[in-house]
């Protein structure tokens, strides 16, 4: 890849990362603190696993693809648990989409017994589950399946006392087919089919529902299908910014490297890491409840402000007043015989 393109690489990553960190920061900010009650809803619950999982992916997983492009050299092993960290966060992004489509379904397919079985310790138990099998699931080639042994790697080391470690890239670690079998077609495919479906049965209920109900029914199942299809298109963003690499990654393996570019391979990279900063964005403009919540954030945000600016003029004021009593009072004691 020439200079100027890996420093525009660089530099669109730097931008993304501060944007995941800043737009996730807020989302969390906005449901935890603007949005009354928020953490007791499922839904909310679940966003905040998501906007957890993007922030990281600003804070460690977008400076990792950088550095893990053969600008660090350490030894192997160091290398594939940093590259399994990637790993960890996408599949924690894939579970907790996974968690909100089943909490959307059960809501409107068991609204009687919804609450009584979605509770606020039962909810939280399922996130930890959805981090814990993320963990998991990122962490497998740690157990076996990557693209060294550290046998070799060992007698290497013994065998030349001035060994040094090659630089670390994320292909030289993980193993092609496990991307490609494992974390494409089981991790991320068979999660997005499910939820595929779920959200098929939520809109084709919501659509049935809706031409049978009562006027009085509609307003509270249209808000219903409009979240729903918030929650979709955020689904939809996923799958349209992480397919494309992952498709990538079929052909280096079934074609080799030759098949893919280097810029057209960094490019999807970038758009796997547009999605975290993106999310926040899908948020702000489709869901009225975290909308108020940024309202309201900025409006606090506002009086703050005005306030220290009050403060301050009012501080200058006071000192000007005090200034001005000094002079009157000096110049009245020099004027004295």
């Amino acid at each position: 890849m020439a200079d100027w393109s890996w420093v525009a690489y660089t530099v669109l990553e730097v931008l993304i990362a501060v944007s995941c960190c800043l737009g996730n920061v807020l989302v969390v900010c906005a449901v935890c603190v603007g949005i009354r009650d928020s953490l007791r809803e499922p839904t909310f619950c679940f966003l905040v696993s998501l906007a957890v999982a993007d922030f990281l992916v600003g804070v460690a997983a977008v400076p990792l693809a950088v550095l893990l492009d053969g600008w660090v050299s350490v030894t192997p092993d160091l290398c594939l648990l940093l590259s399994c960290v990637v790993l960890v966060l996408t599949q924690a992004s894939v579970l907790s989409l996974l968690a909100i489509a089943v909490d959307r379904y059960l809501r409107l397919h068991t609204p009687l017994r919804y609450k009584a079985l979605v509770t606020q310790r039962r909810t939280w138990m399922a996130v930890s589950v959805c981090w814990t099998l993320s963990c998991l699931l990122g962490f497998t080639p740690l157990f076996g399946w990557r693209n060294y042994s550290p046998l070799s790697s060992d007698s290497t080391n013994t065998s030349s006392s001035s060994f040094i470690s090659p630089p670390c890239t994320f292909l030289s670690v993980i193993s092609l087919p496990f991307m490609v079998y494992f974390n494409f077609l089981a991790c991320v495919m068979a999660p997005l089919l499910v939820m595929t479906l779920l959200y098929s049965g939520i809109f084709w209920s919501l659509q049935g529902r809706l031409k049978e109900c009562c006027p009085q029914a509609q307003a509270s199942l249209l808000r219903e299908k409009r979240l729903a299809c918030s929650l979709a298109l955020v689904l939809i963003l996923f799958a349209g910014c992480w397919i494309p690499l992952h498709l990538m990654n079929c052909l280096l393996l079934f074609q080799g490297p030759q098949a893919v570019t280097r810029g057209t391979l960094y490019t999807g990279i970038l758009l796997s890491h547009v999605n975290s900063a993106v999310n926040p964005v899908v948020y702000a403009c489709r869901i009225p409840k975290i909308q108020q919540a940024y309202s309201q954030i900025w409006r606090r945000f506002n009086v703050r402000l005005n306030c220290c600016h009050g403060d301050k003029k009012v501080r200058r004021s006071i000192t000007g007043s005090r200034a001005n009593h000094t002079e009157t009072c000096g110049s009245g004691g020099k004027s004295t015989p």
